[in-house]
This record gives structure tokens, sequence and C-alpha cells, in this order.
């Protein structure tokens, strides 16, 4: 069976958002340069959540969709040392599936006792006055590395405990950017 990956890209007013940052991971994921702007035609002015679908012989398919922001603000941690997904695979049953038994609106994946990511979203905590991003995320996002390339966002190791002392997080994607989350609940079901 052919393994197949999937890119979110942005489009709004006829705009595709950070394409080159979309092509790098392309490139990353499957050895090939390819050209998007080829492919990405938005059909109208809304925002839109572009999904492009591709294998190592190329683009399989492009798939336009209203975007409609999720409202999370309680999130569960969730412990998975064996968890992997260093590729954006449309393959996510990994991740669906811990999602799925949790009740709050997102989970927090906690691998070898440290953060990495939300079920769809990078994260970073501001602690001593800085943005942080983990080191070792699940996925290495588009958005998180325009923002550690810009210098708005600086890399560590986040353990649960300072995820716990931080007074707001952020989720990073392609279609929210870098939202900042003051007012949140996290459960952790190794405290009980």
């Amino acid at each position: 069976m052919i393994a197949k990956y999937f890119e979110t890209i942005k489009c709004f007013d006829y705009e595709v958002f950070n394409l080159n940052y979309h092509k790098k991971r392309i490139s990353n994921t499957i050895g090939l340069n390819i050209n998007l702007e080829e492919y990405i035609y938005p059909p109208n002015e809304q925002l839109l959540k572009c999904k492009v679908i591709y294998s190592d012989i190329g683009i399989m398919d492009i798939e336009y969709s209203s975007y409609n922001k999720k409202n999370i603000k309680s999130f569960e941690l969730v412990y998975n040392d064996d968890i992997q997904y260093s590729k954006k695979s449309i393959n996510r049953i990994c991740i669906d599936n811990i999602k799925n038994n949790s009740k709050e609106d997102d989970i927090i994946i906690v691998k070898n006792n440290l953060i990495t990511d939300t079920s769809i979203a990078n994260i970073a905590i501001f602690l001593d006055n800085q943005w942080i991003t983990p080191n070792t995320p699940l996925l290495i996002g588009t958005t998180r590395n325009r923002y550690i390339e810009n210098n708005l966002l600086v890399t560590k190791d986040i353990t649960v405990k300072m995820i716990q002392e931080s007074k707001k997080i952020a989720l990073l994607n392609a279609m929210i950017d870098f939202d900042i989350i003051e007012k949140y609940t996290i459960k952790d079901k190794h405290d009980k």
C-alpha cells in the first residue's frame, strides 16, 4: 500500500499562505521538490482549508473546505512513549485513537516525560517571559518553523511541571497561526 501524506494550507481572499514552508516539508517527506503554485487555485475568497494529498510519486489530490476554528479551552495530558508521527501522514490512527478517548476539547501528548504536541497543532508555553516550544514535537510544523526562524519562539524540553506553571499557551498550525489561549484547563490522569 502506498504511503499518503498531506499538507493543510491556508487560503483567504484568493491568497495562499506560507507555501515555501509547505514545499520544504513535502521535500523533506518524500524527497521531491513540488511547485505547489501549479496546483493550488482557491475557488473563492472565503477562509479555506486546502488539503494537498501526496505520495512519493507526487500530488494525488487537492481538496478545499470552509474553515471554522475550534474553540479549545480544555486539554487532557495523555502519556504515550511509543507514538510516532514524524511525517504528516493521512494515517492518523495513533493520534485519533487517543483523542477519541478523551472528554476534553483536545489532548496534549506526553512522550518520554516531555510535552510534544496536541492532536491538531504544535504547542508553545509562555514561561519566564518567553514563548517556548518543545525541542521534540511529534511533527515539525510549518508555523512552528516560521516562528522559530523569526526568533519569536525558542525550543526547549518542556516538562509537565513547566506546562502546569505556564500562564498561557499557544497552539500553532497553518490555519490558526499562533493562537494564544489564556483561560484553559489541563487535566492530568496521572495526578489521580
